[in-house]
């Protein structure tokens, strides 16, 4: 009797343990949120401001901020040759009221390279952005984009190219 006593006990306790261990403790939920986990540490990183002289992309900051025109937003290329480079000079006008400066510029693949007016632009001036898209390695349709960031609103504008890359014969 005091055998099986002892042994319904040490079963009870081993029951008791097993349930215990199904209780996240802190400790045990580290890594099992690291989504939430990594999304608590972005928004402590970078908090949002509620600053009044910035605006929203949807308002317009300042009437007398420069306005990134572009001749076109898109390019085509057509039939593009194998291992072959080719570029476009995409022209802007700066139709706003104060002189416009691109930050940079930034194309979606390092096949694609921008290169940019570098002075301010004038209202009423223009400037240039050359794209230049490198075909080696690659082969039908292509699309790529390119971002210029400047000191308009909005911040960012984009161009398009697209074009057919050839096989090699």
């Amino acid at each position: 009797m005091l055998r099986s006593t002892v042994s319904y006990f040490a079963l009870a306790a081993l029951l008791l343990a097993g349930c215990n261990r199904d209780k996240p403790t802190e400790a045990g939920t580290q890594g099992m949120n690291a989504a939430a986990d990594e999304a608590a540490a972005d928004a402590k990183a970078n908090p949002t401001i509620d600053n009044p002289n910035v605006a929203s992309d949807t308002e317009a900051p300042n009437p007398d901020a420069p306005v990134m025109a572009f001749a076109e937003a898109q390019f085509d290329f057509g039939d593009i040759k194998p291992d072959s480079k080719v570029q476009h000079t995409f022209k802007f006008t700066n139709t706003g009221k104060t002189p416009l400066l691109i930050a940079d510029a930034t194309a979606s693949c390092g096949c694609t390279t921008p290169s940019w007016t570098k002075e301010p632009v004038a209202p009423g001036a223009t400037g240039e952005l050359q794209v230049q898209f490198d075909s080696r390695g690659k082969q039908g349709l292509i699309n790529k984009q390119v971002s210029v960031r400047a000191n308009t609103q909005p911040n960012t504008n984009t161009i398009y190219i697209k074009g057919n890359v050839l096989t090699e014969k």
